[in-house]
């Protein structure tokens, strides 16, 4: 543990750690508070519950063309300062159409803001990437797994307080001043230019459409060109079903099946329970990521938890559920781990921009279609047992597919990176 906090010790980085915390924060508190008040006053509409989610990953296919190619030529560390700005005015936007009442524009406000904030993760990833050792870089990932955790413990249950207490306004006043403060301790950082500018100096004028789009081409060939990196991109597509599952299907038991009085209250007290489970699997991947190779720890963290979300369908009562889900959530950090802690060791710095750049669309079209569907046929085709089906069966076959071509992949990897050493000191 202490070499995990160790890390600390680089002001940068703990700057950059605490910006990201209150960036989460400022996103969470206030849409979680806002599903809780469409689940209050749409109680018949559990589409709108869904619609919400999909205001979150829908904005990626809309940016994502530039959110990569921005943060390998333009200053990360001003893209993440301007899209903590630029989401805290549009939160005000957002109180004001809560004030209207016109759902529409509810739904676009949340779309635009969610839309900006996509150019955040791939700037930030490029900065710590750069402000950090290699070695240091799988501690990074454990730090921001626990960082979830706690955002699972208590952001269900800081949306809900929030909602309960000073209303959907006081919780989206919430999130306008986190994004502040995140772009306060952004604008502390003295970060080396060449971290912020990794492929020199460019203005808004050189990023010309053919400069683009070569750019973009050229991250989808840097993918291509490493078979481990294609196989982990492949698990990424995927995810996002995953998540797009998960986003809603909690709640959505919760109310319709085990606790429909009281859904509200259990689902603050389900975020504990998973967020316990993931702070606890946190530290423990922290520890098995320094004695077992990240590949095991995915396929173990993939097959295991998806046995468990399967069983989760059958759960007849609240401490089954919870207890079903605490066993998926000491899991599921050694996947994030694992995956967190590899990709900046094997993608080129200059390329990780554009890399995040097709991550992220590729989770966010899957979680999208995803949700998507459930808008459409839940509960009407598919049932809430469904739910857990689906998302567990994409997780077992990501697992098994994992555990068929990562191993083979890492040797691969190892043997290039070990002949590029030979070669740098011959």
């Amino acid at each position: 543990m202490k070499k995990t906090f160790a890390v600390f010790k680089n002001r940068n980085y703990t700057k950059v750690f605490f910006a990201h915390l209150t960036s989460q924060m400022g996103s969470v508190i206030g849409l979680t508070a806002f599903l809780f008040y469409l689940l209050d006053r749409f109680s018949s509409q559990p589409a709108y519950a869904t619609i919400n989610e999909m205001m979150y990953s829908l904005p990626t296919l809309v940016v994502f063309f530039f959110v990569g190619v921005l943060a390998d030529r333009m200053d990360r560390k001003k893209i993440a300062i301007y899209s903590d700005w630029i989401r805290a005015i549009l939160s005000v936007f957002f109180l004001a159409s809560i004030w209207l009442g016109w759902m529409p524009l509810i739904f676009s406000i949340l779309f635009l803001r969610s839309a900006v904030s996509k150019f955040f993760i791939p700037a930030e990833t490029g900065i710590i990437q750069g402000i950090l050792q290699e070695d240091d870089y799988t501690t990074a990932a454990g730090l921001n797994q626990m960082l979830g955790s706690l955002f699972m413990l208590f952001g269900n249950g800081l949306g809900a307080i929030a909602y309960w207490t000073v209303g959907i306004e006081g919780a989206i006043i919430v999130d306008c001043i986190s994004f502040i403060i995140s772009a306060i301790l952004l604008h502390t950082c003295n970060i080396p230019e060449s971290v912020r500018l990794p492929n020199g100096k460019h203005t808004i004028k050189d990023l010309q459409i053919k400069m683009i789009v070569k750019d973009f081409n050229s991250g989808l060939r840097y993918i291509f060109g490493n078979r481990l990196l294609v196989s982990l991109v492949i698990g990424f597509l995927i995810f996002g079903i995953i998540n797009g599952g998960f986003s809603v299907m909690q709640v959505f038991i919760l109310k319709y099946k085990l606790a429909p009085d009281t859904y509200e209250e259990m689902a603050v007290i389900s975020g504990i329970v998973f967020g316990v489970g993931v702070l606890i699997g946190s530290v423990v991947a922290s520890i098995v990521a320094q004695k077992f190779k990240l590949y095991q720890m995915m396929i173990f963290g993939l097959l295991f938890s998806g046995l468990f979300i399967v069983t989760a369908a059958y759960a007849t009562n609240l401490v089954l559920f919870f207890s079903i889900m605490f066993i998926v959530a000491l899991t599921i950090p050694m996947i994030n781990v694992a995956m967190g802690g590899w990709l900046p060791k094997i993608v080129d710095p200059k390329m990780m921009g554009r890399v995040q750049g097709w991550i992220d669309p590729l989770m966010m079209f899957s979680q999208s279609i995803t949700l998507g569907i459930i808008a459409v046929t839940f509960p009407a085709i598919i049932t809430v047992e469904g739910l857990y089906w689906l998302v567990g069966i994409c997780v077992l076959l990501v697992g098994i597919y994992y555990a068929v071509t990562l191993p083979k992949f890492d040797r691969e990897q190892t043997t290039i990176t070990a002949n590029e050493g030979v070669k740098e000191h011959g």
